[in-house]
């Protein structure tokens, strides 16, 4: 069998590999899905969704599935967490950020949002989903790709989208830059039933209390039926992984001081999911031959802009484009690809660990900080916004 009869291989069922997956199939490309994981699906909790990667959801035929369970919140509020005074409001629900960016911003559960994506891939005949297999290794033959799955077995495909995530073994292989580099930062996180949140707490918006190497973030989710929340503090443990367990112990001593309100989220829950966060340099050279990156295996970011998922679905429109547009030069077109994205995704995680100070000030950071933002327009928030949430052309 020639290459260009051979499917596309998709290492990775996250959010990023399930939607290069549909992107490709939408141009009518076979793919094939590799997921390490036993059945595909999301562990973690609500994400935040910027109008770019509506847009994305619009060109996919996906804003439906996405509504079903989306919110939309009236604003994104920062508070001090030791003051409790507003720093800066967005106003993201406004007609104005609205006609500024066409489309709306939201908040989603990371599985509703995969969960979006895995239902598409499973109505396509071009897609085809396998869990249980990671892939290990490749061989670019010239021609066409030979990828090793843990356990021993080979397959073949014309090419190999490597969406593998933060520890990526096709990143390992084509860029060899070893660990990611680890922040300092540890977030825990968890997932409520609204109805076990006082109402003097409830609100419809985003809102983020900004404390001293700290941070809590709390807002609705599924419709309102359930509170997320994610609380970052400055911490030196460290632990590989999504999906240990946290210390409640460690966060009432990590927020000792702050306001009540915090306290309070705190004290709902007795038992938190904790994660380290990790990001990489930005690069150049997402491909070599016939393997490309996408996603957090191309670009890992810190969480602060909220736009992992983000950008990860406009690496999957992009990359479909160019291999379509391309007619088979996919040396070309993997090149278009990563000019298009590089400069972009790097600004983003750049500017994510700028933002982590912003949130985590103290002393004098933290004066000025309340000064600047406080002077903030409505209007200069929105605009500040739009390299980011303008998205990209399609």
């Amino acid at each position: 069998m020639a290459g260009k009869d051979l499917p596309i291989i998709v290492a990775g069922g996250g959010i990023g590999g399930l939607a290069a997956a549909w992107a490709l199939a939408r141009k009518g490309r076979a793919v094939q899905v590799f997921e390490q994981a036993p059945e595909f699906g999301e562990v973690g909790a609500g994400i935040q969704l910027g109008p770019n990667v509506f847009k994305m959801f619009d060109y996919l035929g996906l804003t439906e599935a996405i509504d079903r369970t989306a919110v939309y919140p009236g604003n994104l509020i920062m508070r001090d967490a030791l003051s409790g005074e507003e720093v800066i409001r967005v106003p993201v629900g406004s007609d104005a950020f609205r006609a500024r960016f066409k489309f709306p911003y939201g908040v989603i559960h990371r599985a509703d949002i995969h969960g979006a994506f895995l239902e598409a891939c499973r109505k396509s005949p071009l897609v085809t989903l396998n869990a249980s297999r990671k892939v290990v290794g490749y061989e670019d033959k010239g021609d066409r790709v030979a990828v090793k799955i843990d356990g021993g077995a080979e397959l073949e495909g014309e090419l190999l989208v490597g969406a593998d995530g933060l520890w990526s073994s096709v990143r390992e292989q084509l860029v060899g830059d070893g660990k990611p580099r680890v922040s300092g930062h540890i977030a825990y996180r968890a997932v409520i039933p609204t109805p076990k949140v006082p109402a003097h707490l409830q609100q419809t918006d985003v809102v983020l209390w900004a404390g001293p190497k700290t941070h809590l973030v709390h807002y609705p989710l599924r419709r309102g039926e359930v509170y997320n929340l994610v609380v970052v503090f400055h911490s030196s443990r460290y632990e590989e992984g999504w999906d240990t367990y946290g210390d409640p112990e460690e966060l009432r001593e990590r927020f000792k001081g702050e306001r009540p309100e915090v306290l309070e989220f705190l004290a709902m829950v007795n038992e938190w999911k904790m994660w380290v966060l990790c990001d990489r340099e930005p690069i150049k050279g997402w491909s070599e031959g016939r393997v490309v990156l996408l996603g957090d295996a191309a670009h890992p970011m810190l969480q602060y802009l909220a736009q992992g998922a983000c950008m990860a679905t406009e690496d999957a429109v992009v990359l479909a484009n160019k291999l379509d547009a391309a007619n088979g030069d996919y040396a070309s077109a993997f090149d278009a690809y990563e000019k298009e994205r590089y400069l972009r995704t790097a600004r983003v995680q750049l500017m994510a660990r700028f933002y982590g100070e912003v949130y985590h000030a103290m002393d004098v950071k933290r004066d000025l900080r309340n000064s600047l933002l406080k002077n903030a327009s409505p209007e200069g928030a929105i605009n500040g916004a739009a390299w980011l949430y303008g998205g990209i052309e399609v």
